[in-house]
This record gives C-alpha cells, sequence and structure tokens, in this order.
C-alpha cells in the first residue's frame, strides 16, 4: 500500500503524528480516536512512569541484597475473602490458547485452528514496525465484524470459519513507547496506544455480537502497575459508555517480581480479572535479569532449565493455587514446537515432549494451556479433555497441599547444571538469527522447528551478558566465559547462520545490524533492561 510522510501538523490539538500516512492510517487514527488516545496519555502516563521509575529503585535494592518477599503491607488483601468478577460465557472453557503475531493470514489460520483462544499478539511475537501496528488494528477491526480474508500471490483464500476461536489482544508493556504518535511533545505508552485504538474501535462491536473486550498484560512487575490497568479500564469504559467491568484482563504472571504479588494482582483487577498465565520463557528471562548481580546466582543453559527445576515448580504451582483460590483461570505456559514437514521423527519426538508437558499442566490443575502452532491443537485439547471431560475448568482443585515460600521462588539449584560451549554457541545463534528477523519486520521467527519471539533474544543475550560479568560463570570445562570468548565464537556462528539461510538472503539482511546490536547489549558495562529500548530505534 503507498505511503507518503505525513505534514506534521496535528489533526487534534497536542497530538502529532509522526508515521507515514496510508489508508490504512487514516481510518484506524481518526480524530475520534485521537482524542480518545489523548485522554488516556494525559490521565496516565505520569502514573506509567513514576512505576517505571519505582522498578529501578527495586532493582537496586536488590542488588544491595535486599532479596523480595512477600509484601507485609498486603497481608490483608491474600487473608480476606473475595473472588473476581465470574468469567463471560466464551471465557469459561480456555483448554486451549494459541497465540501470534496481528498479522492478517496467520490470524485468519489462528481463529479457524480449532483453539478456545487465539491471543493476537502486539508484543513479544510482533515486530512494531508502523506498518505492522496499523495493519494490526486494521485487521483486529476486520476480524472482530468476521471481514478478515486473505488471497496469497499463488492464489489461496483464507477466511474465517463458522465457529472461530475467541478473540484476545495483547498490547505491549509498560516500559515502551509507540515513537510515532507523540501527545503533548512525548510518545505515547505502546501498551495506551494498542489498548486504546482496539477498545475505542470494537468494544461496542464485541459487545454487540455477544462477547467482549478481552486482554493479555504483558511484563507486570507488581500489583501498582495492575492497579495503573484497572485505572485505565475503568476511565475508558466510562469515555464510551460501557459499563464498567466490561473489560476482562488475563495477566501474564512472566516476570518473577510478580510472582510474589499473584493475589494482590488479582486484587487489584477483581473486577477485570479472568486469570494469570505462567509465561514461562519471559519468567526465566526476568530472573536473570533481577538477580543477575548476586552472588553464587548463575543459570546454566537455557535448555537445562526446564519446568520441573525447583524454582520454575514453585512458581507455576503458586500460581494454580492463587487463581483458584479466588476464583481465576490458571492458563499454563507454552509449546512453541512447530511441526516438520519433512521429518516424521522430530514430530514424533516433540509431540511426545508437547503431551508430557501438558499432561504436568493438566495434572497440577491448570484450565488450559497456549500453543504456538495450529497442528498442536489436536494434542494439547486431548490431553485437557482427558482430565476436564464435561467441564469448562478445574477451578475446584483449589491446590491446599501447596505451601510456596519465598525461598522456594528463589531456590536457583539445578541439578547437574552447567554452562557448556554449545550452550553459548546457542544463545549467539538462535539471539543473532531471531533478532536479525525482528529488525527485519517479522517477529515470529520458525528458528529449528520452534516458534521464536522476543523472550527468545532476551534469554540469549541477558545470559551471555551474565555469564561475561559474574565470576562464578565458567564453562563445563574450566573456561572463564569472557568477552574475548564470546567474541571469538560470533564470526563462526554467523558463518553457520550464512549457510543455513543461504550467501543471497544472509547478505541482503540485517544480520550485520543484528550482530552490532546483539554485541552492545551482551558487552554492556551495565545491563539494558530490554533489548526492544535499543533495537525499536533501528525500526521504521
Amino acid at each position: 500500500m503507498p505511503q507518503t510522510a505525513v505534514q506534521h501538523q496535528p489533526v487534534v490539538q497536542g497530538v502529532e503524528l509522526r508515521g507515514a500516512s496510508s489508508p490504512a492510517s487514516r481510518q484506524v487514527l481518526t480524530p475520534e480516536a485521537l482524542e480518545f488516545l489523548a485522554r488516556l496519555h494525559r490521565a496516565f502516563d505520569p502514573t506509567r512512569k513514576t512505576l517505571l521509575a519505582r522498578r529501578d529503585e527495586i532493582q537496586a535494592q536488590i542488588d544491595a541484597g535486599n532479596l523480595p518477599t512477600f509484601l507485609p503491607e498486603t497481608e490483608h488483601i491474600r487473608n480476606a475473602d473475595w473472588q473476581v468478577a465470574p468469567a463471560p460465557p466464551d471465557l469459561q472453557k480456555r483448554w486451549v490458547e494459541i497465540t501470534g503475531p496481528v498479522d492478517r493470514k496467520m490470524m485468519i489460520n489462528a481463529l479457524n485452528s480449532g483453539a478456545d483462544v487465539f491471543m493476537a499478539d502486539f508484543e513479544d511475537s510482533l515486530s512494531p514496525t508502523w506498518a505492522n501496528v496499523i495493519h494490526g488494528q486494521i485487521n483486529l477491526i476486520d476480524a472482530v465484524r468476521r471481514e478478515i480474508a486473505f488471497t496469497s500471490p499463488d492464489g489461496k483464500e483464507y477466511r474465517l470459519n463458522e465457529q472461530t476461536a475467541t478473540l484476545l489482544v495483547r498490547p505491549r508493556g509498560w516500559h515502551l513507547v509507540e515513537k510515532h504518535l507523540l501527545v503533548d511533545g512525548e510518545p505515547i505508552s505502546a501498551s495506551l496506544f494498542d489498548f486504546g485504538l482496539y477498545f475505542f474501535h470494537n468494544a461496542a462491536e464485541l459487545i454487540e455480537r455477544g462477547s467482549g473486550p478481552y486482554f493479555y498484560l504483558a511484563k507486570l512487575e507488581n500489583h501498582l502497575e495492575a492497579r495503573l490497568w484497572n485505572e485505565v479500564f475503568n476511565l475508558a469504559q466510562d469515555l464510551l459508555g460501557i459499563p464498567r467491568g466490561t473489560i476482562r484482563a488475563t495477566v501474564l504472571i512472566e516476570n518473577v517480581l510478580a510472582a510474589f504479588e499473584m493475589e494482590e494482582i488479582l486484587y487489584e483487577l477483581r473486577d477485570h480479572a479472568s486469570g494469570l498465565n505462567a509465561g514461562r520463557w519471559d519468567y526465566i528471562f526476568s530472573v536473570i535479569k533481577k538477580f543477575r548481580n548476586q552472588p553464587g546466582f548463575v543459570l546454566p543453559d537455557r535448555a537445562q532449565i526446564t519446568m520441573t527445576v525447583p524454582f520454575m515448580r514453585a512458581y507455576t504451582d503458586l500460581l494454580v493455587r492463587s487463581c483458584h483460590k479466588r476464583g481465576a483461570h490458571a492458563i499454563g505456559g507454552m509449546a512453541a514446537f512447530i511441526p516438520s514437514r519433512r521429518d516424521p521423527e522430530i514430530n514424533r519426538l516433540a509431540l511426545a515432549k508437547v503431551r508430557e508437558d501438558k499432561l504436568r499442566e493438566s495434572g497440577d490443575g491448570f484450565d488450559g494451556t497456549w500453543i504456538a502452532h495450529p497442528d498442536l491443537v489436536p494434542t494439547a485439547r486431548q490431553v485437557f479433555e482427558d482430565v476436564l471431560g464435561e467441564r469448562p475448568h478445574q477451578k475446584e482443585v483449589l491446590r491446599e497441599d501447596v505451601s510456596v515460600t519465598p525461598q522456594d521462588l528463589m531456590n536457583w539449584h539445578i541439578e547437574a547444571g552447567q554452562i557448556t560451549e554449545e550452550g553459548l554457541r546457542l544463545n549467539i545463534n538462535v539471539g543473532l538469527l531471531y533478532l536479525e528477523s525482528w529488525l527485519r519486520g517479522v517477529g515470529a521467527a520458525a528458528i529449528y522447528n520452534l516458534m521464536e519471539d522476543t523472550a527468545t533474544a532476551e534469554i540469549s543475550r541477558a545470559q551471555v551478558w551474565q555469564w561475561i560479568n559474574h565470576p562464578d560463570a565458567r564453562l563445563a570445562d574450566g573456561r572463564k566465559v569472557d568477552v574475548e570468548l564470546y567474541r571469538s565464537l560470533v564470526p563462526e556462528e554467523l558463518a553457520k547462520i550464512e549457510s543455513l539461510v543461504g550467501q543471497d538472503r544472509f547478505r541482503g539482511g540485517k544480520f550485520d545490524l543484528a550482530a552490532d546490536i546483539f554485541d552492545q547489549l551482551t558487552t554492556a558495562e551495565h545491563f539494558v533492561g530490554f533489548l526492544t529500548l535499543v533495537a525499536y530505534d533501528h525500526l521504521d
């Protein structure tokens, strides 16, 4: 679609558009929608910035040895008798949830996949180019109205089936901004931009069709950040004349600090809450990030950090108990496997692992789980059907046997855990492959039969940074991980990538830029909180 430069004339007082103008952007960014966004920004951006500054203060406390614990000041909330709002009919059964970016073809396939829920993602699986976020909003508008369709270059047509998954949308996290829209001279919060546009254009239509505006909330670190979302929901509903409590939100507990405040997070959102999700990959990244400077804390190769290691087991058990105690859904983590079209043996082994993972989750009391590919729907669905039968969920499984202490959530012991050269190389290789894809505008990348998103690159570069900077980080053969070792391996891994993707693709891609950014992140004196804060400057 042809685009032209915007003249930077505010169509709403105090609002400046810096993204390219197109029919799509003009359809989405109407004066009324921009006014709505500006109202949200002015009401809540000061609090957002205060809460982000608080994250830095808490990190400084952890670095000083003041480790997190369950909050004494909110003990009365944990001890009180309360429940979240009942789930609406189309969010009662959430056995299988498929996720993916707001790409038109992928959305149609996901909605048609047979999953119970589709989470349309503006966050970790979307590279937030201006074109991607604008066309993503168009795709959602069309999907809500069942008008979404796509014709591939070879003429294949994609349209919605009569029965489709319930739609949820994940806005970007509080730490991100949308640089293409300024309000009073400052970039708008990406969270408010993504949420606000979807809500403004679709809330009434969703309600008319018997559903509602449902969301996933990413990267929350504490209950105060959940309180801010609740205040956003209340004002947004008031501004459009929609009853409070219509919105439903599921919070990803993908930050280790949020694990200490799960009940408080549900409490703050109780009129809008529908559940919590165990976001495993970002959770591991957050553990590395938050405790990177602690003496004796070094995690082994990422492949050795399974869901059954002590700190992950404690986290997921506590999540189920916290949710079911409060009448909320507990949703399990991601199965990221992408079936091979060429190797049945790869599929057999991988599907067996997926089934084992989902058996563990359903046996632990989870009410549903995440998958990344439509071909995994039958495997995941069968597991939950076998356990739940005719029941839409298992909230009656209260897990009163679970007793998790702060020490359990920080038990980093992994039996026979090691840092290996193979693990270091894998972090470099996969980190570069994903980052290059993201820089090209593709945020959901198929890498070695796995659907990878930003969390992949975050774990990869976080581990490399910590291994370089921590005195206890040594390879299994005794070598210290340092900048010289890391940089000696990068050219070799780039050569492997070139062999994998082909010379033309390699030279025509953004691998040099990806390598520069990855090097900047892994060799920086101070840890960078999110790689997207650096890489976003390189997106159109």
